[in-house]
């Protein structure tokens, strides 16, 4: 009987992909490798003398965000002063917002499986999204006894979402994470990287006793989680250490704890006596700032497609199942990359170029891209804007296949060569003597030699020994080189041994 119910918040940072710094002219280095304090001025350096200026994409991209989410927009805003003394925070203060945020309230809505395998909804409300600078980095030699900064980082835009206390597991964590990643790719806003440190995650857990109140129980902050796949076991984790120490009396004290990704546990960072006071106060050298509804609506206007109307689309117009869906769509790149290759073979199918049902070679498009295209990206470490393969290639290879002109191992050769050359799938075909061999006459004179040559697998067969017809398969491609029409090879063997 459950005894204890998680209640858990998220907190996620994400560092925004614009040319410059939040307040200032210097680059926005994110994501790149450089020398550090290359990437400063005496704006992010806080030099003395030296006033801010947001930045406006910056702004733009936060609100877009917001819009993304379902979440209000503040028609009025404003940036304020977070005091607080530490090494990586020159100005001794972070510019920030905090009782007018650009974004209000919203939520996003993420799909679980239940244990009868039905797809469910979840909504998770956000509490808000706000706009601050990200602070620099402390470098720390092995075996020093000082502390290298490196502000390059200093003064980056940095996104802060904050949820409502609705997630109840890791793994519901996890999706809403991964999902934040997915619409912020969507949107241009940020690459979204937890492994490069583009976007930070960290939980707000308690538990309470069934029947009472939601809030009740010690909050826990777990952080230094740097993938999904620890976000998902960070939360567990902490649900049974919390449980187990209640469970025996113990009394939880309100902590942050750090998750420690070789050992699989979370550890102890620093108790917190009492909420950090920070002396909020606004920001006096940057005026409040005002937005009109005409403006919002002119920013909705510019919302890509976002994932999940994609989704939904995708099903309605392609008849594609959830689990291809969630490959096709993952990234805007391949999902483009995917209409476009759907828009040849439409045009192909139209104009008798391709003779097979669209369906049939739709469902082989979808097939092959994520059995073999990924494949072969992973193996290049490319991503999609790297391919040579256009889209009309893609589709020529496809009607290949489906029309049986050739089969699925001459099939791979040839998407191999393409992805290394960009060449036209048909001289490939050509040059590489690939073309499938569907002369009735000509498969049944190599099954008469394979037949001829394994008697034993022939009477194995007809004994009841099923492999020994895929024996036989197997022997008849290889005679063939592989050329011959596997279906029409199993027919006619079927016909011969009966």
């Amino acid at each position: 009987m459950i005894k204890y119910i998680p209640v858990i918040g998220m907190e996620v940072h994400v560092e925004l992909k614009t040319k410059s710094k939040m307040f200032c002219n210097s680059k926005n280095g994110l994501g790149q490798e450089s020398e550090p304090n290359i990437h400063i001025c005496p704006v992010c350096t806080a030099q003395p003398g030296t006033l801010p200026v947001p930045n406006q994409q910056a702004i733009e991209f936060v609100q877009l965000a917001g819009l993304a989410l379902n979440c209000k927009l503040n028609l009025k805003s404003k940036f304020d002063r977070k005091n607080y003394f530490y090494p990586d925070l020159p100005k001794g203060y972070q510019i920030s917002q905090y009782d007018q945020p650009l974004c209000g309230l919203g939520h996003m809505d993420i799909q679980l499986t239940t244990d009868s395998s039905q797809l469910t909804t979840k909504r998770i409300g956000i509490t808000r999204i706000h706009l601050e600078e990200d602070t620099g980095k402390l470098i720390h030699p092995d075996g020093a006894d000082y502390t290298l900064v490196d502000y390059n980082r200093a003064g980056v835009p940095l996104m802060e979402l904050v949820t409502e206390p609705d997630i109840e597991n890791g793994e519901q964590a996890r999706i809403f994470c991964t999902r934040l990643q997915q619409i912020c790719r969507y949107l241009g806003i940020s690459d979204a990287d937890m492994e490069k440190g583009n976007m930070r995650c960290e939980v707000n857990l308690s538990l309470h006793k069934v029947g009472e109140p939601k809030l009740s129980g010690t909050k826990v902050e777990v952080k230094n989680i740097n993938s999904f796949r620890f976000v998902e076991k960070a939360i567990n984790y902490e649900i049974e250490r919390q449980t187990e120490a209640l469970e025996n009396g113990e009394v939880l004290v309100q902590e942050t704890r750090g998750w420690d990704s070789v050992k699989n546990v979370t550890v102890s960072q620093r108790k917190k006596e009492s909420a950090h006071d920070y002396r909020y106060f606004p920001e006096p050298d940057i005026p409040p700032m005002e937005f009109s509804v005409e403006y919002v609506e002119n920013l909705r206007r510019k919302l890509p497609e976002l994932p999940a109307q994609k989704e939904k689309r995708f099903a309605e117009e392609y008849a594609l199942n959830s689990a291809d869906i969630a490959v096709i769509t993952a990234g805007s790149d391949l999902a483009e990359y995917f209409e476009n290759i759907i828009s040849e073979i439409m045009e192909k199918v139209k104009s008798h170029e391709i003779e097979a049902p669209l369906e049939k070679v739709i469902k082989l498009a979808v097939n092959y891209i994520i059995s073999e295209l990924r494949k072969h990206l992973a193996e290049n470490n490319h991503d999609v804007r790297d391919l040579k393969i256009t889209p009309e290639n893609y589709a020529e290879l496809i009607g290949l296949v489906a029309d049986g002109k050739i089969n699925s191992s001459a099939a791979q050769v040839v998407l191999k060569e393409m992805y290394h050359t960009g060449g036209d799938p048909s001289h490939i075909v050509e040059e590489k003597n690939l073309g499938q061999v569907s002369d009735s006459g000509e498969l049944e004179g190599v099954i008469e030699q394979v037949l001829s040559a394994n008697e034993k697998s022939v009477e194995d067969f007809k004994a009841g020994k099923e492999n020994a017809l895929k024996f036989l398969m197997g022997q008849v491609m290889k005679q063939s080189g592989g050329k011959a029409n596997p279906q029409m090879v199993m027919e006619l063997l079927k016909k011969k041994l009966s």
